[in-house]
């Protein structure tokens, strides 16, 4: 809970000072002060003494629960702050800052009965100091807990296949139920985030497998839309071949034309490919095409 706290240097710094002004009372007691100068001396001792245990000082970011007699004076701090020794003690530091909490749950069986293992990690804050300090003996502890009871409930309502894909809903629905109850030690849950999901080695191998053969699937069905595609396209060639010869022609000439750039290679052509590239006989064909 934050008891204790390091050494305050404003008071000891002060109780010096104090200390100092004290011996030279005393000093002044043997230089014929008398009564007065070691009455002067003792009271600043016991000054010096007192000092450290009255005066306080708490960093921005902390809060101090002090207590009179056991029961709650105030929130003081942040900044230097005065209480009364022996009567008043600060029962805690309180740190305000965002902090973090990391939890799992191991071996958690998801709603369709598949254990797996989560690792997590809460973002929390204090809002209500008064709260965190007098409604429960140890906040920190209970985070831990309350996260990982959570973190269970959740895993144990969700299928495995939803955990893997959608961990910002699930992020967001442990943020709000352990938000809901910590709030009443006034602790806030600002974000959870799920760092990681494992699932056992045989089962990893069995979803691997079905992952690869729906991608497999899914290339053969865009191979079949490829190939009729393809097919289509054909037929609309040949319907359009049919219909001009002078473009099946030029299409002949344009295929020797492809076929010849090599070079040194040899290449053997029907004659009726020959004759096609007769422009004679090219303007004849379409000529008579309609």
């Amino acid at each position: 809970m934050g008891k204790f706290k390091g050494i305050n240097q404003p008071a000891v710094l002060l109780s010096v000072l104090v200390a100092i002004a004290a011996a030279r009372a005393f000093v002044w007691r043997g230089q014929g002060g008398g009564d007065i100068a070691l009455g002067l001396g003792i009271g600043l001792l016991v000054i010096a003494g007192l000092i450290p245990r009255a005066l306080m000082m708490a960093n921005q970011w902390e809060r101090a629960v002090v207590l009179r007699m056991g029961r709650l004076q105030a929130i003081r701090g942040p900044g230097i702050f005065l209480i009364i020794p022996i009567l008043d003690q600060v029962s805690s530091w309180l740190d305000q800052r965002i902090q973090t909490t990391e939890f799992n749950a191991e071996q958690a069986l998801s709603k369709d009965t598949v254990p797996v293992d989560v690792d997590a990690v809460v973002f929390w804050q204090i809002h209500d100091p008064e709260r965190a300090a007098l409604e429960i003996t140890d906040y920190r502890s209970a985070i831990e807990r309350v996260a990982q009871t959570s973190l269970r409930e959740m895993v144990g309502s969700s299928l495995l296949s939803s955990l893997l894909s959608d961990r910002k809903t699930g992020d967001e629905l442990l943020r709000e139920e352990i938000g809901r109850k910590t709030s009443e030690w006034g602790v806030t849950a600002i974000s959870v985030e799920i760092r990681d999901i494992s699932v056992p080695d045989a089962l990893q191998d069995a979803m691997s497998r079905e992952a690869q053969a729906q991608r497999e699937a899914a290339a053969r069905v865009h191979l079949g839309d490829a190939e009729l595609l393809v097919a289509q396209k054909f037929v609309d060639a040949a319907e359009i071949y049919a219909k001009s010869p002078a473009a099946l022609q030029l299409r002949a000439m344009n295929i020797i034309y492809e076929t010849t750039k090599e070079r040194g290679a040899t290449i053997l052509m029907p004659t009726a490919m020959v004759d096609a590239m007769n422009p004679t006989a090219l303007i004849a064909a379409m000529n008579k095409a309609p």
